[in-house]
């Protein structure tokens, strides 16, 4: 359920299923009633397993650096449904979203889509009556039949491939990859993350079928570490932008910054900018998102990891800036997810743990991770609320993680303290 968007159904009568239903056929219906908004925009779109966020927060900052307004629609919200939508880091408002639903009211579209088709077609709409120069669209899972997959970009991007979502996209990583690499268009570029050579090759089938230009992390562009900065480096356009240095922590948001400057390279050739190396490091040091690594409190941290890859990233991204503090994780987890991997991974560098139940449908219930957790200091909480308001010494780090929707669920309790 996405928080508040049950409001506006009920308010303009318009109906949408809760459930996840692959396919583009019923946006596409919706879109041609409405006189195909999302065909005025100019796009960057995102898919992938992890790093989809965080390239796209990148790509904002140096796009609105370089003196662009910026859309983007995200998913899942941060607090609620307001969030998912934005411009130049403004939430859609309350009248906004009115305006958009009686409009969907008048043409018809009750009862015909999914609860995230409606908010997709609630953004393109939006976007198109507002006019920001560039809109970054966030795949909601997979690519090929996801309901975003309905705009022609100026560069698609793919940041990773893992194991995500089985029942709908296959229990693979080539079955996955070829829903990601859906959404590459005919002869329009894309940019892909650091992939084994198999995987990769899915991509490099997928771009010549459609006769896409491919640039891949490695191979056309790198990152690499200087004293206390980093280095972009692309052989294919022959530049070099240094002293780049970011708040969003963890090497692998490296990683993600670099596929954000190549992306933006094509949105440069798009708006016939002139690259600037100062506005790229002011974009790329001034880039923040909810809930990756972000620090709400002191000594405490949201981290919306929530399978083995991303997991993994968080713990090395612990390792590398907290080696020698005490870990304090608060976790809930989805039924759905690998959990058994996942507290295998945090329990290499957590002290203490909490479980905590998620208001969802799909959630795992605290009591069940608890049975499953090998960590030798555990505990069932039912208000995550109370502990995140307790003092954390300061030789304890509190990280929250395991789903984006915790951390949405106690940012809703805890507005005036985060």
């Amino acid at each position: 359920m996405i928080p508040l968007l049950n409001l506006y159904k009920e308010r303009w009568q318009v109906e949408s299923e809760q459930i996840i239903k692959p396919g583009l056929a019923a946006i596409e219906s919706a879109l041609t009633l409405l006189g195909h908004p999302e065909k005025q925009l100019n796009v960057v779109h995102f898919a992938g397993t992890n790093g989809k966020g965080s390239t796209l927060s990148f790509v904002e900052g140096i796009a609105r650096a370089h003196g662009l307004s910026v859309g983007k629609f995200m998913s899942p919200c941060v607090v609620d449904v307001h969030d998912q939508i934005q411009i130049d880091g403004e939430p859609i408002s309350t009248d906004q979203m009115d305006r958009l639903f009686q409009h969907l009211a008048e043409a018809g579209l009750s009862g015909k889509l999914t609860d995230f088709e409606l908010l997709t077609v609630v953004a393109f709409l939006y976007f198109a009556n507002q006019k920001p120069d560039l809109v970054l669209i966030e795949a909601g899972m997979g690519g090929r039949e996801d309901s975003t997959n309905v705009v022609i970009p100026i560069v698609s991007v793919v940041p990773s491939i893992a194991l995500e979502h089985t029942k709908f996209l296959g229990d693979t990583l080539t079955s996955i990859a070829r829903h990601k690499a859906g959404i590459f268009k005919d002869n329009c570029p894309a940019v892909i993350g650091e992939m084994t050579n198999n995987i990769k090759d899915i991509f490099v089938q997928e771009a010549k079928a459609k006769n896409v230009a491919l640039y891949c992390y490695g191979q056309h562009f790198t990152v690499t570490k200087t004293n206390v900065s980093e280095l972009y480096e692309n052989t294919v356009y022959e530049v070099k932008f240094g002293n780049l240095q970011r708040q969003l922590l963890g090497a692998h948001q490296g990683h993600n910054m670099s596929l954000a400057i190549t992306a933006f390279m094509e949105v440069v050739k798009k708006f016939q900018l002139e690259l600037d190396e100062s506005k790229i490091q002011f974009g790329i040091k001034t880039a923040v998102l909810a809930g990756r690594f972000e620090q709400v409190l002191p000594n405490i941290y949201f981290d919306g990891a929530h399978n083995p890859a991303s997991i993994q990233s968080l713990v090395s991204t612990i390792k590398e800036h907290f080696p020698k503090k005490r870990i304090e994780f608060l976790v809930g987890l989805l039924a759905d997810k690998d959990v058994q991997s996942i507290l295998k991974l945090l329990e290499e560098v957590g002290d203490v743990f909490y479980f905590a139940d998620i208001q969802n449908e799909r959630a795992m219930k605290a009591s069940v991770i608890f049975e499953l957790s090998q960590a030798k200091n555990k505990y069932i909480i039912n208000d995550p609320v109370k502990i995140l308001t307790e003092p954390v010494k300061g030789d304890t780090v509190r990280i929250v993680t395991g789903s984006l929707y915790l951390l949405s669920e106690i940012r809703q309790k805890c507005k005036n303290i985060i």
